[in-house]
């Protein structure tokens, strides 16, 4: 790295996660027991374009470990994506003699940290802020044990009442791209299947699985599914469920943007202040357009391109494992 780190710029963008103030927390305190200057950039790179940057302080992130949500607000910008809002947003960081910046978010936020890191020569170093679990080079993001602790409470609920009414409930879990939620809420949940982006299941396959349940005189049955799996919403896969086999008191719940709210577990609180440490120092050793991320239980930087690009499957193992506790 050529200049000396004086002064940093720290974000959250992209969706919010639990654990999200623990990690700015830690990003501030760190850094300020090394006598640097933090400055907090407001709704992500909105807030970096438009120059709405503040001087954080210690005092400033106390008692915020504990807030789900992000104090800094966050955003998605449009304007971001063109040359002339990246432009602007790189003269904002120079009107505050921005030295390097600490970006916490998802793959959508490092894919504009490298791209303007490498317009602009701007040492980058993100944080993994996404309940998805989804980036390449650590185990677990920030956000990710809450949402899975959230939705499995959920499920327990409706456990209750398929139970009580020997109900069939298909429930929908957040996971666009990824199947990370899905397959966790299922182990941890006990549920009767799940249905994952990562793997084709046929609807054939499942009504055949409820058949067997059912003839094992197994009255009620929950289904997890991800919201972008190849099969369809847990709506439209009810529906085709019910066509073949009408069995069951067939409903659907949808957990939706509960997954992304609330205090974060212990868990990623301190997942969260670990990476948030290291971000810190990561960039006081020269690293730079570089993750933090945890692997088998320590801190690895990966660079950014890698994290964004490589592919994060679930274990094989563990999807195999899921399928046979549930039959």
């Amino acid at each position: 790295m050529s200049k000396e780190i004086k002064r940093i710029a720290v974000f959250t963008s992209g969706g919010d996660a639990p654990g999200m103030n623990a990690a700015l927390r830690a990003v501030v305190r760190n850094a300020s027991f090394h006598d640097l200057h933090v400055y907090g950039v407001f709704r992500g790179y909105e807030g970096m374009i438009d120059g709405d940057l503040e001087r954080l302080e210690r005092g400033d992130v106390g008692n915020i470990i504990h807030r789900g949500g992000t104090i800094l607000k966050t955003a998605r910008s449009e304007r971001f994506r063109t040359e002339e809002g990246r432009k602007a947003a790189y003269e904002s960081l120079l009107a505050f003699d921005i030295d390097a910046c600490i970006a916490i978010g998802g793959n959508g936020t490092f894919t504009g940290a490298d791209l303007f890191a490498e317009e602009f020569n701007m040492p980058f170093i993100g944080i993994p802020g996404t309940i998805d679990n989804d980036l390449f080079g650590t185990d677990y993001t920030i956000g990710f044990d809450t949402a899975i602790n959230t939705a499995i409470e959920a499920v327990d609920k409706i456990r209750d009442t398929a139970d009580s009414h020997n109900r069939l409930f298909f429930v929908e879990v957040m996971g666009r791209h990824s199947g990370y939620i899905a397959l966790n809420t299922g182990i941890g949940s006990g549920a009767g299947s799940v249905i994952i982006p990562e793997v084709d299941t046929p609807v054939e396959a499942l009504v055949e699985a409820l058949k067997k349940s059912a003839r094992r005189k197994k009255l009620f049955s929950v289904i997890i599914v991800a919201e972008g799996n190849q099969t369809g919403s847990a709506q439209d896969i009810a529906r085709m469920v019910k066509e073949q086999f009408d069995f069951y008191d067939t409903k659907v719940a949808i957990i939706g943007h509960l997954q992304r709210g609330g205090s974060p577990t212990a868990m990623d609180r301190v997942l969260a202040s670990r990476l948030g440490f290291h971000a810190v120092e990561g960039l006081l050793e020269g690293r730079e357009n570089v993750m933090a991320g945890l692997v088998n239980n320590k801190i690895k930087f990966t660079p950014l391109k890698e994290a964004i690009v490589k592919p994060k499957k679930p274990d094989k193992e563990l999807i195999r494992m899921a399928e046979i506790l549930a039959l």
